[in-house]
């Protein structure tokens, strides 16, 4: 079992010949992923590495293409078209890569994709990585896929770089991961930390959870709501989870409104701080490292605690 996706999943690549769609195509098929349609208008008839394009998503289903999830890499101009088809056709679980999509584009995807039951991931994301099985996107491509290997450590990230640091430090401490998944970090995110969380905990594959968080935006928080929530109805969530929010330095600077590295990174009054976030996260029972590089053995100790229990 994995989250999201497996190794049966279809993928189709929106913006397949451009030239990050490309290399997204071949780090794919080298995994072994079932990638089994492109679409880019007007390159109708073409082929990338062997995988047939055609000019929209309808125009696939109609070869007889039967889509699982769909990898946004397209411009940030073209991102709310390519979206709307992708939820206009059914595809059950979007992974939007593309970065810099503009805000209300973004809030009028995200409002029809609640709207059709479509699962986001993203904008702004590395990808979706089912180790062992599948992967989406470019993350993990290239040297960064010796940072990953396989095992029971679910892994959830707002940076897509760090994604694979965070995987790479579990690897490094006998770790191994059952899925990573980079959810962006963009101003309006799709599926959020609490969503994903949510998932783990339903995967039997998946015995403890490490989030990459920053500063901005309340995901994190709204994560720590949750699961004082589910504390307090006596249905406590199970599985350790081991904690990583980045900021320390930037917080420090007292900097207000303005975006610290993605999108998203940013401070507006007491929302979306680092103390906040690390405040509310150890308040629902989270293990929150000072460090990054102490995620493993942090993780290691709490799952020997959680099987003594």
């Amino acid at each position: 079992m994995s989250i999201l996706i497996n190794e049966n999943t279809k993928y189709l690549i929106q913006g397949i010949t451009g030239k990050q769609g490309t290399r997204a195509a071949i780090d794919m098929l080298k995994l072994g992923a079932k990638l089994i349609a492109g679409v880019t208008p007007k390159k109708g008839g073409q082929t990338v590495q062997g995988v047939p394009v055609y000019n929209s998503i309808k125009e696939a289903q109609e070869a007889g293409k039967i889509i699982d999830c769909s990898v946004v890499m397209v411009p940030p101009r073209f991102a709310k078209g390519a979206i709307v088809e992708a939820i206009e056709s059914k595809v059950p679980i979007i992974n939007i890569i593309t970065e810099n999509i503009p805000i209300h584009d973004m809030a009028y995807c995200l409002a029809l994709a609640r709207e059709r039951q479509v699962r986001i991931i993203g904008a702004t994301s590395a990808g979706i990585y089912s180790v062992g099985k599948s992967k989406c996107g470019p993350i993990a491509s290239g040297k960064s896929k010796i940072a990953v290997c396989e095992g029971p450590i679910g892994v959830i990230s707002r940076s897509g770089g760090m994604s694979c640091e965070t995987a790479l430090v579990l690897t490094q401490t006998g770790l191994g991961q059952s899925s990573i998944v980079s959810i962006g970090s963009d101003v309006l995110m799709g599926s959020t930390f609490k969503e994903v969380v949510e998932l783990f905990e339903n995967d039997s594959e998946t015995e403890g959870i490490v989030l990459f968080g920053e500063i901005g935006g309340t995901s994190e928080e709204d994560l720590a709501n949750w699961l004082i929530k589910k504390k307090n109805e006596e249905k406590p969530f199970t599985k350790p989870i081991v904690a990583f929010i980045s900021g320390k330095f930037a917080e420090n600077l007292g900097v207000q409104n303005v975006s610290l590295g993605h999108a998203g990174a940013i401070i507006e009054g007491n929302t979306g701080t680092r103390e906040g976030k690390v405040r509310a996260l150890k308040e629902a029972g989270v293990i929150v490292a000072e460090y990054h590089h102490e995620v493993g053995d942090l993780m290691k100790k709490a799952l020997i605690e959680n099987n003594r229990a």
